[in-house]
């Protein structure tokens, strides 16, 4: 907890992205039950996740190029606006029961375009509130917050959905959203630092050749798709609640929330992580973990064993995240780091969303259990696969960071 206590500006934003991320994590789950509702398709769910993969794209590599050539905090205010409006949007289409699933899919690319810009200029912020020594603990903080955010929001959104209406999550996480923006007006102008050199106007396909360049950046990228593309089951949670454990709303909540649950006490947890060195490393195992319990999460058993080995890999996420943050912070100047969280932001928001297709399709195709099995084998495989690849980040040290 110090750099909340030590760096009241890095606490602002940390409260301000906490709150709104609870907010954004009740309108995922709404915006998925709402889809189920009015189509009763698995596929129609994985494609919510395929209208936020293509924004966040684009928009998430552009949005990483806007964040090192203006103001952050500007960028960060008028992004935040955009979101809680498009939230807005939502609440009014159920006030009026509208029932069109095109303009919640509309809703989704809109979204995840304000948020692909919105996330590079908030994360690009954090290196610049606090010293590098502090970075681990701060990205602890951040999974904590991120986790707190998917464990309580998916729960009190199927709350709030079966006690009075999709309309009443929406309109919450509209509220929400005021508390980013009241986070992002108190901090200083947050300008890109030009000392290391280079043109004023950022450019896309610098921050590509410079990702190139850097081989264990790049792996922390490569382990988080393979991890999220093929062992993110997420779209599958309506119907393995209905069908599965013939359960309803709040069921889908428990299964969304569970492995954020095991990222909070992983979070709590983290003080140890500092003392980790060999970070490549746990980022890898951390991964194995993670498709490991997916794969036995998919080969069925009670809904509480489910819900367990859900948790398991939530905590597993969260040891790797932390250490992928922290190589791509310290690897990467301030002058790129716009563009470089620009494309975690891809990887990290977009490849829940193929994952979301990918498992929406198989299970059409098969069932739902095999869908998500197929999907945790693959992630193994293809993560022992990179590792005999790019032995190197195996052997990374954090005291001697080589990107």
């Amino acid at each position: 907890m110090g750099p909340l206590r030590e760096f009241p500006d890095f606490r602002r934003l940390w409260f301000g992205h906490s709150v709104s991320s609870l907010g954004q994590q009740m309108t995922a789950v709404a915006v998925a039950i709402q889809v189920y509702d009015l189509t009763g398709s698995n596929f129609a769910v994985g494609v919510v996740g395929l209208c936020a993969v293509v924004p966040l794209i684009v928009f998430g590599l552009l949005g990483g190029a806007i964040a090192d050539s203006l103001d952050r905090r500007l960028v960060g205010l008028v992004t935040a606006g955009g979101l809680s409006a498009v939230s807005v949007v939502l609440a009014l289409q159920a006030f009026f029961d509208l029932g069109q699933v095109w303009l919640l899919y509309t809703a989704v690319a809109v979204q995840s375009g304000f948020y692909a810009v919105n996330n590079p200029a908030r994360t690009s912020m954090i290196p610049k509130l606090l010293p590098a020594d502090r970075l681990p603990s701060a990205n602890a903080l951040n999974s904590i917050a991120m986790a707190f955010a998917m464990t309580v929001g998916p729960m009190f959104g199927g709350l709030v959905i079966g006690l009075w209406s999709f309309q009443a999550a929406y309109l919450i996480d509209a509220i929400a959203f005021s508390a980013a923006l009241y986070a992002m007006w108190r901090l200083p102008s947050m300008a890109p630092d030009r000392t290391e050199g280079g043109p004023k106007r950022a450019s896309v396909r610098e921050g590509l050749r410079f990702l190139r360049s850097r081989p264990n950046i790049r792996m922390t990228f490569l382990t988080d798709i393979v991890a999220m593309v093929f062992g993110m089951p997420r779209a599958l949670f309506p119907a393995m609640a209905a069908g599965l454990y013939g359960g309803g709303a709040s069921t889908v909540g428990l299964l969304v929330a569970a492995p954020a649950v095991g990222a909070l006490v992983g979070g709590l947890f983290s003080g140890w992580l500092g003392r980790v060195y060999r970070q490549g490393r746990a980022v890898v195992v951390a991964v194995l973990a993670w498709g490991l319990c997916i794969t036995a999460f998919g080969l069925g058993g009670p809904l509480w064993l489910g819900l367990i080995l859900l948790a398991c890999a939530g905590c597993a996420d969260t040891v790797g995240m932390v250490f992928r943050n922290t190589i791509m912070q310290v690897g990467t100047p301030d002058a790129m780091r716009g563009r470089l969280a620009g494309v975690f932001i891809v990887v990290v928001a977009g490849g829940p969303r193929l994952g979301d297709f990918e498992a929406g399709a198989v299970a059409s195709l098969t069932t739902e259990r095999i869908s998500v099995v197929s999907g945790g084998i693959a992630c193994v495989v293809l993560v022992i696969v990179l590792s005999l690849r790019w032995r190197d980040f195996w052997r990374y040290d954090g005291r001697d960071p080589k990107p």
